[in-house]
């Protein structure tokens, strides 16, 4: 899609982003008031949509699509706005829950879902899930990792509680090294330079800074209401629910998987051993396989 972007937006030059390590993949691109918005679009069959969170892109999925596609799925991972190869506005308020809604239930119509599957991780719970519940023509199932609606009542560990505070007051979000501490195994550099990579400079991370700091961490919070909406509705949900929860993640523990299935009546977490918080990137096959499997006996 041609046009230049609109003021105060930053769009990532195509060269940063070509190369990347085992991500084969193209984009396609809608846009959006002014802004253009970046998917992957990959395989035939029912959709599978897979949200990424903070401070990732549709790269976070790369080793996880192949083993879904290849079982006969159509899989679609957008980058939200202000990540990955989607544009990039600088202005730190333009980044609300509202906004992210509105923006992804644009692009998801527009490709008319029916029978998807939402496979969300991270922020991506709190979008996904939203959408799968104002959304129930689109999504026929859900797979949930190191997430769930933030209703402003849950309590956040004191690990996450640093991390707000440290990407509020870094001078520049380190993305890689977010990711990199967030994994079990290192993934390597030329992984976290992949990540790295859609950012030139601190203005462009305006998205990756602002997600932690919209989050509600108090009942009356913006977007508080609208996660509880999301909670009370997934509570008498009777769509097929995978739950899978890495076993060594500290910043969402095992025990939190555990307390939202309970919560939200879904079904147990099953485990993904020598994984932490990115288990994408530890045990990203492995989790492609599982998700393949389930689709295909659901």
């Amino acid at each position: 899609m041609g046009g230049e972007p609109r003021e105060g937006v930053f769009r990532t030059p195509e060269e940063r982003l070509q190369g990347l390590p085992d991500f084969p993949f193209d984009s396609r691109y809608i846009e959006v008031d002014g802004v253009r918005l970046a998917y992957l679009d990959e395989g035939e069959g029912a959709p599978v949509v897979f949200f990424h969170g903070e401070p990732t892109w549709s790269f976070l999925w790369r080793k996880v699509i192949p083993p879904v596609r290849d079982a006969g799925f159509r899989c679609i991972a957008p980058d939200f706005v202000g990540f990955g190869r989607s544009d990039k506005p600088t202005d730190v308020g333009f980044y609300t829950y509202d906004r992210h809604i509105e923006l992804m239930a644009e692009l998801l119509g527009r490709l008319e879902l029916s029978g998807a599957t939402a496979v969300v991780h991270d922020w991506g719970g709190p979008i996904g899930l939203r959408l799968a519940v104002e959304h129930p023509e689109w999504f026929d199932r859900l797979v949930i990792m190191e997430t769930g609606p933030f209703t402003g009542h849950q309590k956040m560990s004191d690990a996450w509680l640093a991390f707000r505070d440290f990407v509020r007051n870094a001078e520049e979000v380190p993305v890689g090294m977010l990711i990199r501490g967030g994994c079990k195994h290192d993934p390597g550099d030329e992984v976290i330079a992949a990540y790295e990579a859609p950012y030139m400079d601190a203005a462009a991370k305006a998205g990756a800074r602002a997600f932690p700091l919209i989050l509600p961490t108090e009942p009356d919070a913006p977007g508080a209401a609208e996660g509880k909406r999301v909670a009370d509705a997934l509570r008498e949900d009777e769509r097929p629910t995978l739950l899978l929860w890495a076993e060594d993640d500290p910043v969402l523990p095992f025990s939190v998987g555990e307390r939202i299935a309970t919560q939200l009546n879904f079904p147990a977490p099953r485990p993904i051993a020598d994984a932490s918080h990115f288990l994408q990137e530890d045990a990203g096959p492995e989790i492609g396989g599982i998700i393949a499997d389930w689709l295909r006996s659901s």
